[in-house]
C-alpha cells in the first residue's frame, strides 16, 4: 500500500510539472529572445512591467546576479509595496490602484518609447487593468510585447475591463507560467482552499530561460553582456568592475528614455535679442 505523499512533496511534484510546461514552450521562448536581443543590440531597452506580486519577476530579470543591462524594470511602488499589508501603503490600496484606468499612461509618460523597444508584461491572471493597458499602449507605439500569464488562471478569470480584453489580447507572444487556475497548487485535507502558489516558480523558469537565450545571442553578435557576477566566481576586483560597468551601461540606456521627453512640445527659441 502506497504512503500518501506529504504536502511539501505534492508541491514539489506540481513544480516539476511546471518545469515541463515551460520546457514545452521552447518556440515561444526562442521568439521572445530574438526580439529582446534585437532591442538590446540596437542600443534600446526591453521594458519589463508587472503589478502586485508580478513585481517579483520584473526584478528577477534585472538587476540581480546572472543578469545584465538592456532591461528597464518598471516597478511602481504604489502597485507593489506589500510588506505593510494593512494601513498606509497597504495591500487594499495596491489592489485598487492596479485596476485604475489611465495609470499606465501616466507611468509610460516618463519614457520616450520607440518601436525599436520591446516589452515583457507580467500578470498571472492577465486581467488587471494597469498591466493590460500597459501592453495596449506599448503596442500602439509599435513596441513588440510578450505577455507572461498563467493561461489556465487567465482563462478562468473575468476581465476587469468593460470590453472584456485581457493581457493576451495585447500580446504579440504569450508565455505561460503553467500554474493552475487559482494559482495555489496543494490541497490540504480538512482545508477547503488550496495553498502554495506556482506562478512565481513557473515565471522564474521562463524569464531566466529567456535571459540565457538573450545572453547567447548578444555574445554571438559580438556584444557579450556585462553580467552581474558574484565575488566567489570571479574575485573581488572583477566582480566590482562588472557591477560598475553594468550599472553605467544601464544609466546610458536609461538616459535615452529620458532625454527626448517634451522636446517636441517646446516653442522655438528666438534668436532675436529684442
Amino acid at each position: 500500500m502506497s504512503v500518501p505523499s506529504s504536502p511539501s512533496q505534492r508541491f514539489l511534484d506540481a513544480s516539476a510539472r511546471l518545469l515541463e510546461a515551460v520546457r514545452a514552450q521552447d518556440a515561444a521562448i526562442q521568439t521572445t529572445a530574438d526580439r529582446f536581443a534585437d532591442t538590446i543590440l540596437a542600443g534600446r531597452m526591453v521594458h519589463v512591467f508587472g503589478s502586485g506580486h508580478s513585481r517579483i519577476l520584473v526584478e528577477e530579470m534585472w538587476p540581480r546576479y546572472g543578469s545584465f543591462p538592456g532591461f528597464n524594470p518598471i516597478v511602481e511602488l504604489s502597485l507593489t509595496f506589500h510588506n505593510l499589508v494593512v494601513g498606509a501603503n497597504g495591500q487594499r490600496q495596491a489592489m485598487f490602484l492596479e485596476n485604475v484606468s489611465g495609470l499606465a499612461s501616466r507611468i509610460l509618460r516618463n519614457f520616450a518609447i520607440t518601436p525599436k523597444d520591446s516589452a515583457l508584461i507580467v500578470s498571472s491572471s492577465g486581467t488587471n487593468v494597469v498591466p493590460v493597458e500597459m501592453a495596449e499602449l506599448l503596442q500602439q507605439q509599435g513596441v513588440w510585447v510578450a505577455g507572461l500569464i498563467s493561461r489556465e488562471h487567465s482563462e478562468a478569470s473575468t476581465a476587469k475591463r468593460p470590453d472584456g480584453k485581457k493581457l493576451g489580447d495585447f500580446s504579440d507572444q504569450i508565455l505561460d507560467t503553467g500554474a493552475p487556475a487559482g494559482d495555489a497548487m496543494v490541497t490540504i485535507e480538512g482545508l477547503d482552499t488550496p495553498v502554495a502558489p506556482g506562478s512565481t516558480v513557473g515565471g522564474c523558469l521562463i524569464v531566466n530561460a529567456i535571459k540565457a537565450e538573450v545572453a547567447d545571442r548578444l555574445t554571438r553578435a559580438g556584444q557579450p553582456p556585462r553580467v552581474l557576477t558574484a565575488v566567489c566566481k570571479v574575485g573581488s576586483e572583477r566582480a566590482t568592475a562588472l557591477f560598475e560597468s553594468a550599472y553605467d551601461e544601464h544609466s546610458r540606456r536609461l538616459a535615452q528614455l529620458f532625454a527626448p521627453l517634451g522636446l517636441e512640445s517646446l516653442p522655438p527659441t528666438s534668436s532675436d535679442p529684442s
